[in-house]
């Protein structure tokens, strides 16, 4: 397929990376707002580098945008594209509201082309092998989820990123930023959240208008109970960790390791992953966000291009992409409110 890449930071390098490597796949055009830019990465990456989106779209044999803007300016971008008939891959988080996600959601049924949210941390091999468990049971009843990214962002991060620590671009910060991909995580192992109780604060920067740290009690639809903590004022920074506990088993889920793998009905290849996955995979993005592997993205993007070339859907449609989202403004909601919140929102 024919990709095009919106928006040419840092996250559309990965991109690049990721489409290149796919057989069959190529990027063929980007879409920057500053005009050099644009035309420094399309001569960097030898793609056609456009300024204006109606002319990107209307590059010739473009059949799948990937959307790499800012998170609150990822709605407009999905619209066009959707409006142009092109298959589309958007950034975490799919939105920063509810409302503007729907509006996503909504064109791409209208226009009959695929939505798929990028969630890459599902597709490492220690994520999947942790999801076959939960679902042969073998944790047995559940009874406690948390996630937990402790990860350090420096205040010049903040103050040159431009859009990064806004309200309108942003919409959040160590949770929908940093820690959405834990959170995504969580749910897709536990199933959907019931409530939450939460408090968040902004206490290691100035000068943003989000949180830099947060905690979340959360009750699960199952009965279980569970902890998110997300936070960019955690110096040094460390590795993005899910716990899942049964009456049965109990898994660590650390970056792309799995440091925690005990059952109580042991299967012979237990040793074998637990050896396969031992601690040790890295920081991931802990510190640097620019120190993780494209390797991820490339999985997706292949499962992707394969729903597509079989006429399915994406493993993380536009739905599904859309709960965490909902769980992160849940726990907005109670920490301004000071009150539990219930699940699904109201919007």
């Amino acid at each position: 397929m024919n990709f095009g890449i919106i928006g040419t930071g840092m996250i559309a390098e990965f991109h690049f990376k990721a489409i290149s490597e796919i057989p069959g796949c190529k990027p063929v055009a980007c879409l920057g707002t500053r005009q050099e830019r644009a035309r420094a990465f399309g001569e960097k990456h030898g793609c056609a580098a456009y300024s204006v989106m109606e002319e990107f779209l209307a590059h010739p044999g473009l059949e799948i945008v990937t959307v790499c803007t800012p998170s609150g300016a990822h709605r407009d971008a999905a619209l066009a594209a959707a409006a142009a008939g092109k298959h589309i891959i958007v950034e975490k988080p799919l939105e920063i509201t509810l409302e503007r996600i729907d509006d996503i959601i909504a064109a791409c049924d209208k226009n009959n082309v695929t939505l798929a949210g990028v969630f890459n941390s599902r597709y490492h091999a220690a994520a999947m092998a942790l999801k076959q468990a939960m679902d042969e049971g073998r944790f047995g009843k559940l009874t406690l989820g948390s996630a937990y990214v402790k990860w350090w962002r420096s205040q010049e991060y903040y103050d040159t990123g431009g859009w990064k620590g806004t309200k309108k671009f942003d919409g959040g910060g160590a949770l929908m930023n940093q820690g959405i991909h834990a959170v995504d995580l969580l749910q897709w192992f536990m199933g959907p959240v019931a409530s939450v109780r939460a408090c968040t604060a902004m206490l290691g920067h100035e000068r943003i208008e989000v949180e830099d740290t947060a905690v979340a009690a959360l009750r699960f639809a199952n009965g279980a109970l569970g902890v998110i903590e997300g936070s960019t004022a955690v110096y040094p920074g460390y590795p993005k960790r899910v716990e899942i506990c049964g009456v049965k088993g109990a898994a660590v889920l650390e970056e792309e390791s799995l440091p925690a793998w005990q059952f109580a009905e042991e299967l012979p290849t237990d040793k074998d992953l637990r050896e396969k996955f031992k601690a040790g995979s890295g920081p991931g993005g802990s510190t640097d966000p620019a120190a993780i592997s494209y390797q991820a993205h490339k999985a997706q993007f292949t499962e992707i291009v394969g729903a597509l070339a079989a006429g399915g859907k994406p493993r993380v449609d536009g739905r599904e992409a859309r709960k965490a989202v909902e769980i992160i403004l849940a726990i907005y909601r109670s920490a301004e409110t000071g009150e539990e919140v219930k699940l699904p929102l109201c919007t």
